[in-house]
């Protein structure tokens, strides 16, 4: 299934509201390029959320700017692409929405209490619980005018949620 060949479609929302593992499902769906936005994170930045701090937009700029490159080089090789980005705010959208090739975002949205829940139960992230509520203090909801989001509620299991992702993607009609 490669319909959408060249589209970019970015995973968003806050951590621990699925984005890698519906990103991977999805590319492996689409047949896409995948990249987990997190490895792309320079070191300090890793380091600081490790020690309990929230980043700013300062501690963000170049991580989007890194993203939107690896985003660019497989627009231009025709590539579809899986990118997972929390993408929080509506200037990170923006930044990202610099893609040179069609921008698609997956907005995964969740209660913080269900959200809390999954993040209790997973292990080796450097991401701490403590900073769910800074992630969701932050979280800028896309807006209705934010034509190329798709709202994906979280409240069902994996499987349900992927496949909520592919029934809105295969139903979406061109931004072009």
């Amino acid at each position: 299934m490669n319909a959408n060949q060249g589209t970019v479609y970015f995973v968003m929302g806050v951590s621990g509201c699925g984005k890698s593992s519906i990103g991977e499902g999805l590319a492996n769906y689409l047949q896409a390029e995948f990249i987990d936005g997190d490895t792309l994170h320079p070191h300090c930045n890793i380091e600081k959320m490790r020690s309990g701090l929230a980043l700013n937009d300062d501690d963000r700029k170049p991580w989007l700017a890194t993203i939107v490159a690896k985003a660019d080089a497989f627009s231009q090789q025709g590539k579809t692409a899986v990118i997972v980005c929390s993408a929080l705010k509506k200037a990170y959208r923006e930044q990202l929405r610099q893609v040179s090739a069609e921008v698609v975002f997956i907005y995964l949205k969740g209660e913080q209490r269900l959200i809390k829940q999954r993040l209790e139960q997973r292990c080796n992230h450097f991401m701490p619980q403590d900073l769910l509520a800074s992630q969701f203090a932050t979280l800028e909801a896309p807006s209705a005018d934010e034509v190329d989001v798709i709202p994906i509620n979280i409240d069902a299991s994996l499987e349900q949620v992927l496949a909520r992702c592919i029934h809105r993607i295969n139903r979406k009609p061109a931004l072009h």
